[in-house]
């Protein structure tokens, strides 16, 4: 398959109270795909920060405070951190996990529409605030 890079990575975050999604896109390349605990986030971030890019956060619940402990944490990074709306990404991530992964065995035989993940999937999340991120650049 040939996949389109840009030569800037986007790193995207879909904070949580608990754990956050974390990805590193590439154009349409998925470079970094990872549920991180929350208490480790921030050090995980100083690890697979892109030399250059945005760093894009979802903007629900939660997002206002890692903001800012990332802007305290990491100050030479907030000029780079932008807000992508978080609306029904949860349902669209939960399509690209079965796209990825699709179901086995007798679960073929039900629609994925009703079917939950059976393992968090907070990384999808960020993939898809990434994408979104990239539709609207």
């Amino acid at each position: 398959m040939n996949r389109k890079t840009t030569g800037q990575s986007i790193l995207a975050i879909d904070p949580g109270s608990e754990k956050c999604g974390l990805a590193v896109l590439d154009g349409d390349q998925i470079l970094l795909q990872e549920i991180v605990p929350r208490s480790e986030i921030v050090n995980r971030l100083r690890n697979v920060l892109p030399e250059a890019g945005p760093i894009v956060v979802g903007d629900g619940t939660g997002s206002r405070a890692f903001i800012k402990e990332l802007a305290e944490s990491m100050p030479e990074v907030r000029h780079r951190v932008v807000t992508v709306d978080e609306k029904l990404s949860s349902v669209e991530a939960r399509a690209l996990y079965w796209q990825h992964n699709p179901p086995q065995g007798w679960r073929r035989l039900l629609p994925v529409s009703l079917q939950t993940p059976p393992v968090p999937f907070d990384d999808y999340v960020a993939v898809i605030l990434a994408k979104r991120y990239q539709a609207g650049n």
